[in-house]
């Protein structure tokens, strides 16, 4: 069950749940916490799994002021204090995994290893034009409904377009009471379109997994190679068929990876 606690400047809303290594997960655009569900119900049974709102989204507000990737790191830095954790298996989702290179960065004694899914580590000109698209459509979309079915053909794979899936998310989304507000994910688009911080990855020392789907047009593999290559002793997965959002559209096969990861560590 969810909860709200304090942590600095917001009030920050939490869903944790299991028992055993403590697993924080750090989640992508517009994303709330229950976009982990997966994780949270399929891993709850070995590990302490955190999953939350990073501010502007789901239940957070967006505060006042500049908004950057260091502060929605320093964000995550304040939950883990909040809650007492010392240091836990740190896994990012796209704009979650940018997060989390920067708390790697920002705060090493908090991260015990990452997992960094459908992840980049310098916006190209591509990159740029994409997110710049993102934001544009957020304004001219006829309706809801039309900027998710344009938004979520750069996320999710054609068999989840054919199969239904896709059509089922929309829904959800569109029927969660806590959707985040235009601006706030304009602000959010700003804050990662940037991105750039391959020549620092090098000083990451925790024990790093990345994870790249086959078919992901927002993240393609060879972003998430460079990210591995350049992280000292980091190992890359290709996840064959996948787009860009693998933990949620095969979350058992996505789970057994990370599982297997951590009980090496």
């Amino acid at each position: 069950m969810g909860a709200t606690i304090a942590t600095g400047a917001i009030e920050t809303y939490y869903d944790r749940r299991g028992d055993g290594p403590e697993v924080f997960l750090i989640a992508g655009l517009g994303d709330p916490a229950e976009a982990w569900e997966a994780q949270l119900e399929g891993l709850s049974d070995r590990y302490t799994v955190t999953a939350f709102d990073n501010r502007g989204t789901g239940r957070v507000p967006l505060p006042a002021g500049p908004l950057s990737l260091e502060i929605f790191a320093d964000d995550a830095a304040a939950l883990l204090r909040a809650l007492g954790v010392e240091a836990a298996h740190v896994m990012g989702f796209s704009m979650g995994s940018v997060i989390a290179q920067h708390l790697a960065l920002r705060n090493p004694g908090v991260v015990r290893s990452l997992v960094l899914c459908s992840t980049w580590g310098r916006s190209d000109a591509y990159f740029k034009a994409m997110a710049d698209s993102w934001r544009w459509m957020i304004d001219s979309a006829p309706d809801e409904r039309s900027f998710y079915d344009a938004f979520l053909v750069w996320v999710y794979t054609r068999r989840a377009h054919d199969d239904g899936t896709v059509d089922r998310i929309i829904e959800e989304s569109m029927a969660f009471p806590h959707q985040q507000p235009p601006e706030a994910m304009q602000r959010a688009i700003d804050a990662f379109r940037d991105h750039d911080l391959l020549d620092r990855l090098p000083e990451i020392r925790a024990p790093t997994l990345v994870i790249a789907g086959e078919h992901d047009l927002v993240s393609p593999p060879s972003l998430g190679r460079r990210v591995a290559e350049a992280i000292p002793g980091a190992r890359f997965e290709l996840m064959e068929g996948e787009a860009h959002q693998p933990f949620q559209e095969v979350p058992e096969r996505y789970n057994v990876l990370v599982d297997a990861f951590w009980r090496e560590l």
